[in-house]
């Protein structure tokens, strides 16, 4: 009873206050985040009244499997935009531009924080340092997806932009395997050239190869139905069995075998958009499926921001060079590649800002650092927190100004406002009767 009374409050909670900022024309991923802050465990859990709000840090993990599923859904949307079509479009910039601004961020974050680590030695360590430069690798796509789905983007800024956050996270599981690997050899002084290199290749190359795998699956189970409900029904019955699947581990030896649901996800809607004739109504039917699944995802990433950080100075100071110099790196390293591969000036110079957001994919990064790290991972887990909590309240608001500035979201047409005004008119009048 109490798991689904959260539920409700959360879901409830995320919905009003799109209504509430709806004045202000922020993006409904942010009153989403808004919301989760304001009854999480930190806010309106203080206050112990239950079923108001999340009263403890536990009530909200123990909702931890709807992140997982809503996470799976958003990667496999993602991975509908790897359509071979579109690829030999757009194929080579996303490349280029997702490897360069990746790394371009990870060596300024790695360079501004050599500073701080030669003024403060005491407060930030060298292997900590690393470890939160592989971390700036990360963009949430999840927040770009909603923000573009919420508008309705289209464009080329827009076809570029999702497969670039889509292999985000294979060049990030890369960067980080390698720094977090550098980091650990620093204090346990030996080098672990398995956990550096074997490790994050086998990551990718087993998720790769599972999500193609289930792709064709789902592709031969859809041909056992004509309706396409039930076809709509297997498709979101795989989504859950990819992301159950791809929480498995094997070890062999020193070798570690794991899996990224979100590549494995991503994989499994590459594979079905390319190879299934109905893949593009089951996808639109899907998305209409899991708009309160991407709602409630979000609420509860919002009552899981610890406002605690703000307390401690370091964590702030350190945080906003982490912060500053990300964003530069990832809007530079955006820029500099965006124009080696000549694309057009609008995604040029508003690309990089759509790549701010920051959320899941870093907290699972800052999370294996803090069980790895004895004594160390505290840190750099709090100050990607404070990381997290600036970007996603502020990175879907940026990432819609950037969008709409590079005419990729077109302003409501008066024709459109005249109809959906006289629907309500009609709707009061027919009430009112």
């Amino acid at each position: 009873m109490s798991t689904l009374l959260s539920v409700s409050v959360a879901l409830l909670a995320g919905l009003l206050m799109t209504r509430a900022f709806k004045p202000l024309k922020l993006p409904s991923v942010t009153a989403y985040l808004i919301a989760g802050v304001l009854i999480g465990p930190y806010c309106m859990g203080q206050l112990g009244i239950h079923g108001l709000g999340f009263d403890s840090m536990e009530a909200v993990e123990a909702l931890g499997l709807v992140a997982d599923v809503a996470l799976g859904f958003i990667a496999f949307s993602i991975g509908s935009e790897f359509r071979l079509s579109e690829l030999k479009k757009t194929g080579k910039q996303a490349t280029v531009i997702g490897i360069i601004q990746a790394l371009v961020a990870t060596l300024l974050v790695d360079l501004a924080l050599l500073v701080v680590h030669l003024i403060m030695p005491d407060k930030l360590s060298l292997s900590q340092l690393l470890t939160l430069g592989a971390i700036a690798t990360a963009t949430a796509p999840a927040a770009t997806l909603m923000v573009v789905r919420q508008y309705k983007a289209k464009g080329p800024l827009t076809k570029l932009l999702l497969p670039i956050v889509a292999l985000d996270d294979a060049v990030g599981l890369i960067v980080f395997a390698v720094s977090f690997g550098i980091a650990k050899s620093l204090i346990v002084g030996a080098v672990d050239v398995i956990s550096i290199v074997v490790n994050p290749l086998l990551e990718i190359i087993c998720s790769l190869g599972l999500g193609a795998i289930l792709g064709w699956v789902l592709t031969q189970f859809e041909k056992l139905f004509n309706s396409n409900t039930n076809r709509l029904n297997m498709t979101i019955a795989f989504v859950f069995v990819t992301v159950a699947l791809s929480m498995m581990k094997f070890e062999v030896g020193l070798v570690h075998i794991g899996f990224s649901p979100l590549l494995v996800c991503m994989m499994l809607g590459t594979i079905f958009c390319n190879i299934c004739p109905l893949s593009e109504d089951l996808m639109g039917a899907a998305d209409k499926w899991t708009s309160p699944l991407f709602a409630l995802f979000f609420v509860i990433s919002g009552a899981e921001l610890e406002l605690g950080v703000f307390g401690d100075w370091a964590i702030v100071v350190i945080g906003m060079v982490y912060i500053i110099f990300r964003s530069v790196g990832k809007y530079s390293g955006t820029f500099i590649s965006s124009k080696m591969t000549h694309c057009a000036p609008q995604i040029c110079k508003y690309l990089g800002i759509t790549l701010l957001p920051q959320a899941g994919v870093a907290l699972g990064m800052c999370a294996i650092a803090a069980a790895d790290l004895p004594g160390e991972g505290a840190m750099i887990r709090n100050i990607t927190l404070f990381a997290v909590l600036i970007y996603e309240l502020v990175g879907p608001l940026l990432t819609k100004m950037a969008l709409t500035a590079a005419g990729e979201i077109q302003p409501m047409s008066d024709e459109v406002k005249m109809r959906r005004q006289t629907k309500l008119d009609m709707a009061q009048k027919s009430s009112q009767e």
